[in-house]
């Protein structure tokens, strides 16, 4: 929408069963919307909002209800959301779209607004060496596993996915596994972004799933930029229609610099 900004954010994990803030964070986090609902365009929910979510044909996870409703507040008052999968809420398929209005995408995509090119997308599966990672996201995005997975009741298959969830690089007390820029030759999504732009130009690459606030320059006109997450750090990104700012709510620290090799 002309005149409004477009808002990026990832990673808030509501409903860890290893963080014991979940309420205070999703409530953090409804504020948050609130303050920049009359402002917002368009809002990109780049992956990895819930630790886990299912959608069973008749059940969903319960919890997230006051996320959820804001989530459907800004639908049905106009405003787009682009709700992009992560690795842990993979299986959302019909549910948020048809009660929230949500617009799903479980691949990332490449857009243009106001004459500038976006990559966005929540950030995991990038690498082509970790054949690990691709094969477990290869079983988790199988349409028939998937259908299989649904055969099992709701409170088995949740109790399932929060014990995988227990073994992720989330840890009990908020913090993150590499939970700094380790330089750009070791960052994958990094090295994604410069093959990426092989032959072909991108104004700002925005991912999440790194769970670390960054906004690095590429090159010719290029950033990375990571949305950090709600849990640690409490960052976004927003797009005014000329430039695009990493900012933490409630603070006043400002864009965060670039990060630099250590």
């Amino acid at each position: 929408m002309p005149g409004k900004n477009v808002y990026f954010l990832s990673d808030a994990h509501l409903g860890s069963k290893l963080l014991k803030d979940n309420r205070q964070r999703e409530a953090r986090l409804v504020a948050f919307l609130e303050s920049v609902r009359d402002e917002c365009g368009e809002l990109y929910l780049l992956g990895d909002m819930f630790d886990f979510w299912f959608e069973y044909k008749h059940a969903v996870p319960k919890g997230h209800v006051r996320f959820l409703a804001e989530l459907a507040r800004f639908s049905d008052e106009g405003v787009k959301v682009h709700f992009f999968t992560g690795n842990h809420d993979i299986w959302a398929f019909g549910y948020l779209s048809e009660e929230c209005g949500v617009l799903l995408h479980d691949r990332q995509e490449e857009i243009t607004m106001n004459g500038k090119r976006f990559v966005v997308g929540h950030g995991d599966g990038l690498n082509p060496r970790d054949k690990g990672y691709l094969f477990i996201r290869g079983v988790f995005h199988n349409r028939f596993l998937q259908r299989c997975f649904r055969w099992i009741h709701p409170d088995c298959g949740i109790a399932l996915a929060n014990a995988w969830s227990s073994h992720s690089r989330l840890q009990g007390n908020g913090q993150i596994e590499a939970d700094a820029f380790q330089g750009e030759d070791k960052e994958e999504i990094v090295d994604y972004c410069k093959r990426y732009l092989q032959g072909r130009h991108v104004d700002y690459f925005i991912y999440g799933h790194r769970h670390y606030p960054i906004d690095l320059p590429l090159g010719n006109g290029c950033r990375y930029i990571n949305t950090g997450d709600w849990i640690t750090h409490f960052t976004y990104a927003v797009f005014d229609g000329s430039d695009v700012a990493l900012r933490r709510y409630a603070s006043s620290s400002g864009p965060f610099p670039a990060p630099s090799n250590p």
